[in-house]
């Protein structure tokens, strides 16, 4: 995984609650598993017409906004359990997702696959998005080892499991932490052999 520290960006407003991962990755994509590709097809029935056509009114496709945040409605990621959809979302070029609520499975695989979520209250979540929404080239700083989201309408701290907050900073997966420890894990094996 690519380290996270600091990120400072503009940002998509996706001002829809509820959205499942089966509209961030339909499941007629899911046949492969690996993660390549999958950020060609999110949100693949939004952004496309039954057609194949581009759907220009649908955010992404709109080219006054972009960045690597995605600013979601409440309840983002819920649904099934697949992870394909935090594979989908990092693959498109999204590093942080923010909403006031995540379904915790999804919250789960996108920490696991270096997408940090972090959740706002309603009312700050609205804020963002009408300021976003009114001014596309709006900066969010995202200070991950402070836990500080610093935007133009307030700064709030956010809350991340110690652990996957230890594995974004230092760009590890579950198994490169282990293998960070390996010569502690070889002095204790030495030490009660």
């Amino acid at each position: 995984m690519e380290k996270f520290t600091k990120l400072v960006d503009t940002a998509i407003p996706l001002s829809i609650e509820n959205v499942d991962t089966d509209q961030i990755i339909p499941a007629r994509f899911l046949k492969a598993t690996d993660k390549k590709g999958f950020g060609d097809n999110v949100f693949r029935d939004w952004r496309y017409h039954k057609d194949g056509t581009i759907n220009t009114e649908f955010i992404l496709n709109v080219k006054t906004y972009s960045g690597s945040i995605l600013i979601a409605g409440d309840n983002f990621g819920c649904g099934s359990s697949r992870e394909h959809a935090a594979w989908a979302l990092s693959g498109y070029g999204f590093r942080v997702i923010i909403s006031s609520f995540f379904a915790d499975i999804f919250k789960g695989n996108a920490l696991n696959n270096g997408l940090l979520p972090i959740q706002v209250s309603p009312e700050f979540l609205n804020k963002i998005l009408t300021e976003v929404t009114k001014n596309p080239q709006t900066l969010i700083t995202v200070d991950l080892e402070n836990q500080l989201l610093e935007t133009p309408v307030g700064t709030v701290s956010f809350e991340i499991n110690p652990y996957k907050k230890l594995c974004m900073l230092n760009g590890y997966d579950d198994i490169d932490f282990l293998i960070s420890k390996k010569d502690k894990i070889q002095a204790f094996e030495k030490s009660i052999a």
